[in-house]
C-alpha cells in the first residue's frame, strides 16, 4: 500500500514540475516559431521565412539600442565581479571587524529591495549629484552602468562568497607561510580555485542587466535607451514578428553564453575530482 502510495506521489510531482517547465518554455518556443512567421499577424501563420530578421537588422533604432545594452551588460558585470569578489574576499577572510554588520546590510539589501525602489533611489542621487556638481549631465550609458551595478554587485557576491567559504583556508595559510605575498596567494591559488563561481557570478550580472526594464526606465534617457526599454515601448503598439525575431536572438545569445559557461564549470568540477590529493607524511 505504502509502495503504490509512493508511485502515486512520484508521478503526481513529475506531472507537477513537467506543468511547471512547460509553463516556462512553451511560450518560448511558440515564439521562436512564429519569429519564421512569413505573415505580419502574430497569431496566423502564413509560411516559412526570415523576412522578419531581415528587417530587423535594417532597423537602426533597434540596432544601436542592442549595442547600448551590450556594452552596459559587458561593463556591468565586469565591474560588479571586481566588486564582488572584493566583498566576497572581506566578509568570508576578514571574519570580525567594525561596521560588519553593516556591511553585510548594505550588500544583501538590493537582493529584497523592490527595482522601482532602487531606480526611483538612483534616479534621485543622479539629479542631486547634476545640481551639486555638475556630474553627470543628463541621463547616459554612465548612469545605467551605476545603477545595474548597485544591484548587481549583491548577487556576485553571494555566489563568490559561497565557494570562499567552501574553500579550504589552509592551502592560503601553506603558500604565505612558504613567503608568499597576499597578491600572489590570490592570484596564484585563490583565483583559480574560485573561477568558476566568478565566471557564473559574470554570467549573472551580464543576464540581470541586459533584461532590466525598471531600473533602466528610471536611469535611461531620450539618447541612451537600452533595448528591454525599445522592446516594451514597441510592444505597447502591438507585438510584431519583428519583436520574435528580436527576441529569439537573444535566447541563442543567452543560450550559448550558458551552454559555454555550464561547459567551462563541469570541465573545472572534473579535473579538480580527478586531481590526486597530496597528504602529509604521519609521524612513526
Amino acid at each position: 500500500m505504502s509502495t503504490g502510495w509512493g508511485r502515486n506521489r512520484a508521478l503526481a510531482l513529475y506531472g507537477l514540475l513537467s506543468l511547471a517547465y512547460a509553463f516556462l518554455y512553451v511560450p518560448i518556443v511558440v515564439m521562436i516559431i512564429y519569429s519564421f512567421n512569413a505573415s505580419r499577424l502574430v497569431t496566423v501563420w502564413g509560411g516559412f521565412s526570415f523576412k522578419w530578421y531581415g528587417e530587423l537588422l535594417q532597423d537602426e533604432k533597434v540596432l544601436d539600442a542592442a549595442w547600448l545594452s551590450l556594452q552596459v551588460a559587458f561593463a556591468n558585470a565586469t565591474i560588479a565581479t571586481i566588486l564582488g569578489t572584493l566583498a566576497a574576499v572581506v566578509l568570508v577572510r576578514f571574519r570580525r571587524f567594525r561596521g560588519r554588520t553593516l556591511f553585510t546590510g548594505m550588500i544583501a539589501a538590493p537582493l529584497v529591495m523592490p527595482e522601482i525602489i532602487t531606480g526611483l533611489a538612483m534616479l534621485l542621487l543622479f539629479v542631486a549629484m547634476e545640481q551639486a556638481i555638475g556630474w553627470p549631465q543628463g541621463r547616459s550609458m554612465t548612469t545605467i552602468v551605476i545603477a545595474h551595478v548597485t544591484f548587481s554587485l549583491s548577487f556576485v557576491t553571494v555566489v563568490v562568497q559561497s565557494r570562499l567559504a567552501q574553500m579550504d583556508a589552509s592551502l592560503e595559510e601553506a603558500a604565505m607561510d612558504l613567503g608568499a605575498r597576499p597578491a600572489k596567494v590570490f592570484l596564484v591559488i585563490t583565483l583559480p580555485i574560485i573561477a568558476p563561481a566568478l565566471l557564473a557570478g559574470w554570467l549573472l550580472a551580464f543576464t540581470l542587466s541586459i533584461d532590466d526594464v525598471v531600473i533602466s526606465a528610471f536611469v535611461s534617457g531620450p539618447g541612451a535607451s537600452p533595448l528591454p526599454i525599445v522592446i516594451f515601448s514597441k510592444v505597447r503598439l502591438g507585438v510584431s514578428p519583428e519583436i520574435n525575431a528580436l527576441a529569439t536572438i537573444v535566447v541563442a545569445l543567452v543560450g550559448v553564453a550558458m551552454a559555454i559557461a555550464g561547459r567551462v564549470m563541469l570541465s573545472r568540477d572534473r579535473d579538480e575530482r580527478h586531481r590526486p590529493t597530496v597528504t602529509s607524511p604521519q609521524p612513526v
